[in-house]
């Protein structure tokens, strides 16, 4: 475990990591995430009902390109230039929710995780957002780095 945090100066104030020198990698995350919503929501979605359009296309693409724009969402990280992500929805009728996965991967100074998991919460606030006038119980759950590959601080893998 890291003892300090790399975004604050000795001063205590925030700051933008200094990565000049670090060397190249090839960097992977994969994050997940799930809204859990009523079965008739699942549905409608299954079904492709909803008055919005298309919801699972839709939230592939917000996820994606929420993605591209993590730098400009949150403070302090640095634009990477992405080699591929991809965001992938599918239906879990056993819990009445959309489960989300994303994979995000470059080859650069620093992580990715940032974009994984922007990914996957951009993909489910589209989601909320496309069924909230049939659906206002709708949850957000579970979003979280499942996966990490690269970078002097070594891999990660959650342990389920």
């Amino acid at each position: 475990m890291i003892d300090e945090l790399t975004h604050i100066d000795g001063a205590g104030r925030a700051q933008m990591v200094d990565v000049g020198e670090k060397p190249d990698s090839e960097r992977v995350a994969v994050a997940r995430g799930a809204v859990l919503m009523q079965p008739a929501t699942l549905r409608l979605i299954r079904e492709g009902a909803l008055k919005k359009g298309d919801v699972l296309t839709i939230a592939r693409i917000a996820g994606i390109m929420a993605a591209k724009r993590t730098s400009d969402i949150i403070p302090l990280c640095h634009p990477i230039a992405l080699t591929h992500l991809e965001v992938e929805l599918t239906l879990d009728e056993d819990a009445s929710a959309v489960r989300i996965t994303a994979w995000a991967r470059t080859r650069g100074k620093t992580g990715v995780e940032m974009e994984a998991l922007t990914a996957v919460s951009a993909a489910a606030l589209t989601i909320y957002d496309m069924a909230k006038a049939v659906d206002r119980t709708m949850r957000i759950s579970e979003i979280e780095l499942v996966e990490k590959r690269g970078g002097v601080h070594g891999d990660y893998q959650k342990v389920e």
